[in-house]
């Protein structure tokens, strides 16, 4: 491994750990359900790829590692999507009323939903 490659790895790991505190801070902040979901998910999404990407740069001279690591930067495009979109649409489909808590000014916690 080079200096470059190692310094790179670098960036692209603090980087993953910046999103990963700024998604965080994010998710306590919005008001919202479906705000701190998407928050989530993109944050999600960034962080897991960054990782990814600091493990391409990592094993780079490795084909096998690199041609499974395209694999799995591949499903994790295609499914963060759809998993976000899954838990977005439940919460609309079960009647979540994010009107009625923001004039209130109720913050949704665990165990707010349905009574669980």
């Amino acid at each position: 491994m080079t200096i470059i490659q190692g310094v790179l790895i670098i960036i692209l790991l603090v980087l993953s750990w910046g999103f990963i505190v700024f998604g965080m801070v994010s998710v306590f902040k919005l008001k919202n359900l479906y705000t701190r979901i998407l928050s989530a998910a993109t944050i999600d999404s960034m962080a897991s790829l960054t990782i990814l990407i600091a493990l391409l740069v990592a094993g780079i001279t490795e084909y096998e590692f690199v041609i499974r690591l395209l694999l799995l930067i591949g499903f994790l495009l295609i499914t963060n999507p759809i998993s976000s979109h899954v838990n977005i649409r439940s919460a609309y489909i079960t009647g979540y009323d994010v009107q009625s808590l923001q004039k209130h000014g109720d913050n949704i916690t665990v165990g707010d939903v349905d009574g669980f």
